[in-house]
């Protein structure tokens, strides 16, 4: 018979703490059931949730899902790119005056970044972007990168404006070298459906050889949804399989990556257990 400490020491040495750092769980998707949703993501081992915001629209959204669930949530101010139909110079006020006010559960600035796929002006994405730097780095504050085709332009803006304070380049998709370049900049690298992807070679090669200490796992819920669940809203419930892939791709046991990638996460969002 085993001893009842003894079973208690086996399940917390091989307890699964996963830390979604990027789910728009604020998304109309789940707002009819969120409790709910919640105890299925919790159930699946998802300890942590980082919602990050698309502009002033959500703001107070992702603010109140916060304060209803303080041990679970924590959220992102910003403005995505994509949302910058409507934007105006003194929503970058606002910004600043919620940030300079923010609560401890705001813990990034984003999502922000550049889209070179959508059609919203390029001089105007930049501009609010590099605000943003400006705000995140006043406020020691990571930052939730969006990036497609744009990697290149983002670097340099990093660099021109000597941000400093890190944070996730998110839905990663590209090359080792390309992801090397932004980890030398103090930002980790979003893994999430994308690997679970067999046609996604670079992108799979690239996340097996990167250091370990730089990934951190998200979903991007209810988008990105895992290979074979094509066309159904993306869930926190499947970060365990984003995290099973990554061992596999990884030859490592997945226990243990599981400790290192919520450390990373803790770490980067500086985050008081």
């Amino acid at each position: 018979m085993i001893k009842p400490q003894l079973m208690t020491k086996t399940a917390t040495r091989h307890k699964l703490r996963l830390f979604d750092t990027h789910c728009h769980f604020d998304f109309d998707e789940f707002a009819a059931s969120f409790s709910e949703q919640m105890s299925v993501a919790t159930q699946a081992h998802v300890e942590k949730i980082i919602i990050p915001s698309v502009g002033l629209s959500n703001w107070l959204r992702v603010k109140n899902l916060a304060t209803q669930y303080p041990v679970t949530l924590r959220y992102a101010l910003g403005f995505h790119p994509y949302f910058l139909e409507h934007f105006s110079d003194e929503q970058l006020q606002l910004l600043e005056d919620e940030l300079s006010q923010r609560e401890s559960a705001c813990v990034a600035v984003g999502e922000c970044g550049l889209d070179a796929m959508v059609a919203v002006d390029a001089s105007l994405q930049e501009r609010v972007f590099i605000a943003q730097l400006a705000m995140a780095q006043h406020a020691h504050l990571p930052l939730i990168l969006h990036s497609r085709k744009t990697h290149n332009r983002l670097l340099q803006l990093i660099k021109q404006h000597r941000f400093t304070q890190g944070g996730v380049l998110h839905a990663f998709s590209g090359s080792e070298q390309q992801a090397r370049q932004f980890i030398d900049l103090g930002f980790k690298i979003g893994v999430g459906g994308v690997i679970t992807y067999p046609r996604a070679n670079k992108t799979r090669q690239a996340i097996s050889q990167l250091p370990i200490e730089s990934l951190v796992l998200e979903t991007d819920a209810p988008d990105m949804p895992l290979f074979g669940r094509q066309g159904e809203a993306n869930h926190p419930k499947y970060l365990i399989h984003v995290l099973e892939e990554l061992a596999v791709l990884r030859d490592t046991n997945k226990e243990k990556l599981a400790s290192q990638l919520w450390a990373n996460s803790i770490e980067l969002f500086r985050i008081d257990e």
